[in-house]
């Protein structure tokens, strides 16, 4: 029985993806719910599972090539297969690549797009498998305007032992030059380029201002130092870190200062009575950032299991669309990196952004006298459109003694 391998249904804000990796070719064996292909798009990467016991048959979209909300991009052939029996061996399905003159493998994307450039596929080599040549190919030999493209032993490896696309990194294009100045040109993934797109809108589109105080860590880190072990105890080995601190200021600090909350619609100011916080998570292929739902609602335990278990889907490329959209705040930690001060950019439409920074050491005057205290510099950058000065610097500072006095979140004062 044959079965038709589709593209998943999209959400309404993903117009299109491309096929990322096949995981497993024509004749090879699969078994029920094992991994196919990935499709990656503009937010994430979606995977297809085998729907039974069986093969593929043929393969309709090839690494590269642009898929719809439920398209077919395969067909699968269900039947149980003897793990006894050899493979049948990868055939080149017609829908999947022609030959070129010259006997090449050549997808049928990137021979559409040569026929439009007039571009000599013979000058061209493949890095698909078996040396197909893709359409990534065609267009990096046209930007180089010479046979550049050079796949390497380690990814053709990775790609015949199906590689997750999250790991794998898109083969090098190597341009030659003098002595040691090689240059190497790879393609901008979907999310990268989403990415910059909204990063550029931001800054274009808002009339964003940045604020700055400091925030004395000391007596945060004094009572992580006494009660972590004990914590981590009590709460499944869930771990005290500081985002739980900053999250629940946050949400506090948002309570006090509505309009910090709001986003604009239009000509609309939307406040929200709910703190959904996007916590910023640095993954190989881009930013993302994953939302805390109703995050008052959440204690310091609760918060900090959530966002390891969203920090461990963003890495792994397993974030869903919904937890991703919406939110109303959003913080980030460019201290991890040990960034010392920067201005984060806004997250549209939400109407500010807490940057936090790298505990350093310093002098200040205390009482009259100098001790050495750890601090952080706290960067708040926010729509001016929505948010006056007074008010971000008021919320800016309700951060600062929630965390400089961490009893006053528990006691919300």
């Amino acid at each position: 029985m044959t079965i038709e391998i589709k593209a998943p249904t999209f959400p309404e804000s993903v117009q299109d993806g491309t096929v990322a990796t096949w995981h497993k070719q024509p004749g090879e064996s699969v078994a029920r719910d094992e991994l196919l292909v990935d499709i990656e798009t503009d937010k994430v990467v979606l995977e297809v599972v085998a729907p039974a016991d069986g093969k593929i048959a043929s393969i309709a979209k090839a690494e590269g090539d642009v898929v719809l909300s439920n398209e077919v991009i395969g067909v699968f052939e269900a039947g149980a297969i003897s793990a006894d029996a050899p493979a049948e061996p990868a055939a080149a399905p017609v829908t999947t690549e022609t030959p070129s003159k010259s006997g090449q493998l050549v997808n049928p994307a990137a021979q559409k797009y040569a026929d439009e450039k007039g571009i000599d596929l013979t000058q061209v080599t493949g890095t698909g498998k078996d040396g197909r040549i893709t359409k990534e190919d065609v267009i990096n030999f046209q930007k180089t305007g010479a046979q550049s493209t050079v796949a390497t032993p380690a990814a053709s490896a990775s790609a015949n032992k199906g590689v997750s696309a999250e790991k794998t990194v898109p083969p090098p294009v190597a341009v030659s030059g003098e002595g040691n100045r090689v240059e190497k040109r790879v393609p901008m993934t979907r999310l990268r380029a989403r990415i910059a797109e909204r990063l550029l809108d931001a800054k274009q589109s808002t009339a964003m201002l940045t604020t700055f105080n400091e925030v004395n860590m000391g007596p945060v880190m004094e009572l992580r130092k006494q009660y972590k072990d004990k914590f981590e105890k009590v709460h499944n080995g869930t771990r005290l870190g500081f985002m739980g601190f900053f999250v629940k200021a946050a949400v506090e600090a948002l309570r006090r200062i509505p309009a910090v909350n709001a986003s604009m619609d239009g000509n609309d100011i939307v406040y929200h009575g709910y703190q959904d916080v996007g916590v910023a998570v640095s993954t190989d292929k881009g930013l993302v950032v994953p939302i805390l739902r109703n995050a008052e609602n959440m204690n310091i335990a609760e918060i900090e299991n959530t966002i390891r278990s969203l920090g461990l889907k963003a890495r792994d490329g397993k974030l869903a669309i919904e937890e991703m959209t919406g939110g109303t705040f959003t913080l980030t930690n460019g201290g991890v990196f040990g960034s010392l001060m920067s201005t984060p950019i806004l997250n549209p439409p939400q109407a500010a952004i807490l940057g936090m920074h790298k505990i350093q050491e310093r002098p200040m005057a205390v009482n009259g006298k100098v001790e050495i205290l750890p601090m952080m510099y706290l960067a708040l950058s926010y729509d001016h459109r929505l948010i006056d000065g007074k008010e971000a610097v008021q919320f800016l500072v309700a951060i600062k003694d929630l965390i400089e006095d961490p009893a006053r979140i528990l006691l919300e004062v």
